[in-house]
C-alpha cells in the first residue's frame, strides 16, 4: 500500500493518457443490458455527458464535477441537465429532468488535485418525476469494499457513448484517506460511474462512484470516493441546501464542457 501511495501522489499533477478499455463488455441489446437498467447517461447543456445511477425512483448518485463548467467553475444551470435511464442505441428507457442537484458540500471544484477532492467529488440529483417502471430498479448502496474486493463498474464514454459497458475483473487496490484506488478501466464521459461490490450474493450494490483516472507504473487505475459516508451527508445536503444550479443563465453559445473521467482540473 505505501508503494501505491508514494506513485499515486505523482499522478494525482501528471495524468496518464486515456485508460484502456480492455475487460469491457457492452451492454448495447436488452437482454444484455437487463439488470443494469438504472444506469444512465447525464446529458449536460446537450455538449457534454456523465454517467449516473438511480438509487431511488427520483435520485441519482453521480460525481461532483459533472455539475461544473470547466471553462468558468460555475454551477451548471438544472434545467440543462437530463437523466435518460438505460440510454442504448439512441433512445432510453425513461426521460427525467432535474429538479435539484447537490454536490458533496465539502466539495471544492478549484482546489487542489488530491485525495480530499476525490472523496468529496460525488452528487446527487433529485429527478422532476420519479421513474417508476418495472425494469429500471434503484440499486442499493454498500459500505466500503476491503482491498482486493473484485468490483464491477458500468459506464459510458466517449468511444462507447450509446451504450453503456460492463467491466466486472477490476478490484480495490488501495484505501487511502477515503479515496478508493481501483483497477477499473475507465475514459472521458465515465464520471459518476457507479461502482458495484460483486462479492455478497450477486446483487450489485454501489460502493463508490469514478472521479477521475491516473496510472501507477504504467498501469491504468480509477479514483473514487468511499461512498457511504459522504452519501449519509449528502442525503442531508439535498434536503437542506439551496441548489446553486437553479436559475442561472445558460451558457453562451459555442461553449463546450468537457465533463469526462479527469484528475487534472480541466
Amino acid at each position: 500500500m505505501d508503494r501505491v501511495r508514494i506513485l499515486l501522489s505523482v499522478v494525482l499533477v501528471f495524468l496518464a493518457s486515456v485508460a484502456s478499455a480492455e475487460g469491457l463488455f457492452s451492454l448495447g441489446s436488452n437482454q444484455d443490458g437487463r439488470k443494469w437498467e438504472a444506469v444512465g447517461r447525464l446529458e449536460v447543456a446537450g455538449e457534454a455527458f456523465c454517467t449516473g445511477a438511480l438509487i431511488e425512483p427520483d435520485l441519482v448518485l453521480t460525481a461532483a464535477h459533472c455539475l461544473y463548467d470547466p471553462a468558468t467553475g460555475a454551477r451548471v444551470p438544472t434545467d440543462e441537465i437530463q437523466f435518460k435511464a438505460a440510454w442504448r442505441n439512441g433512445r432510453a428507457s425513461a426521460y427525467r429532468l432535474v429538479k435539484k442537484a447537490v454536490p458533496h458540500p465539502n466539495y471544492n471544484f478549484s482546489g487542489p488535485s488530491n485525495a480530499k477532492r476525490v472523496r468529496d467529488d460525488v452528487a446527487l440529483i433529485r429527478l422532476q418525476h420519479p421513474i417508476r417502471n418495472t425494469t429500471i430498479v434503484p440499486f442499493e448502496t454498500d459500505t466500503r469494499p476491503q482491498v482486493g474486493a473484485r468490483l464491477g463498474v458500468v459506464s459510458y464514454a466517449h468511444n462507447r457513448s450509446e451504450a453503456p459497458s460492463l467491466q466486472e475483473t477490476c478490484k480495490v487496490m488501495s484505501r487511502q484517506d477515503g479515496m478508493l484506488v481501483m483497477s477499473c478501466s475507465v475514459d472521458f464521459g465515465a464520471s459518476g460511474s457507479p461502482v458495484f461490490t460483486m462479492d455478497k450474493d450477486g446483487t450489485p450494490r454501489i460502493v463508490s462512484v469514478v472521479s477521475a483516472k491516473a496510472a501507477i507504473s504504467g498501469q491504468p487505475v480509477s479514483l473514487g470516493t468511499a461512498l457511504e459516508g459522504p452519501l449519509a451527508i449528502l442525503k442531508v445536503a439535498l434536503e437542506t441546501a439551496t441548489d446553486a444550479g437553479a436559475g442561472l443563465e445558460p451558457m453562451a453559445a459555442g461553449s463546450r464542457r468537457e465533463t469526462g473521467a479527469k484528475f487534472v482540473k480541466p
